[in-house]
């Protein structure tokens, strides 16, 4: 059986919930988060890559927050912005401030999948804590346990052909046995560009122009996968 890998938004749950609700909620306390924890050697870190990202010596805390609130602005993917936001998020969901939404199609085939040994893989631009914060307090309860490993921006960006294949390199398949599912056609273009087989999931609107199967439901994977 295929392996496959997934990207989050649009396909295993939904923009709105990325957009409305977990991007405000970093945006809102990411300052106070970063104040409070400034001393913890992970944040210094990554305040620490940031600045050198940005292009920026000044030691000074205050100038590096208001660069990380305008990169959110932007929805800049630079990574230690990521490992920040999954910081705060791991706090709101601590707090019970929100649930992940997942579509029940996804939640359901992620189970039966792994329940027939496909092993499952995530790869999503927020970083690989924000992957698992989600799955594990998703609407569906907590998903982790039909997952094998998670991938962010640190293996490469989602539009270059190689991050797919160092992917398949780095969970020991061929790319022509792994499966990506994603919403992003230039995504989809890359990961078929390194070889793997490839999946638009397309819930809202009519697909665009594609040489890439599509779908609407994850329900309609299922044959792909147990093709050899």
């Amino acid at each position: 059986m295929k392996s496959v890998l997934t990207d989050i938004e649009g396909t295993t749950s939904s923009i709105a919930f990325v957009k409305d609700v977990l991007f405000p909620y970093a945006r809102r306390h990411l300052s106070s988060f970063v104040r409070a924890n400034r001393s913890r050697p992970d944040v210094v870190a990554l305040l620490d890559e940031a600045r050198a990202l940005a292009g920026v010596p000044s030691p000074d805390t205050e100038d590096i927050l208001a660069i990380l609130i305008d990169w959110i602005d932007q929805d800049r993917k630079a990574t230690p912005l990521k490992e920040l936001q999954g910081m705060v998020w791991a706090s709101g969901y601590a707090a019970g401030d929100y649930r992940a939404h997942i579509y029940a199609d996804a939640a359901g085939a992620l189970r039966r999948w792994h329940a027939m040994g496909c092993k499952l893989y995530v790869y999503s631009s927020g970083s690989t804590t924000a992957q698992q914060l989600l799955f594990a307090h998703s609407e569906a309860g907590d998903l982790t346990p039909v997952f094998s490993g998670y991938f962010d921006t640190r293996v490469g960006p989602k539009r270059a052909a190689a991050s797919y294949a160092a992917i398949a390199r780095h969970i020991g398949r061929a790319c022509r046995d792994i499966v990506f599912l994603s919403d992003v056609v230039d995504e989809l273009d890359a990961a078929q560009t390194a070889g793997l087989e490839t999946v638009l999931v397309c819930r809202e609107a009519s697909p665009p122009p594609t040489r890439h199967r599509v779908v609407d439901s994850f329900t309609q994977i299922d044959g792909i996968l147990a093709a050899s």
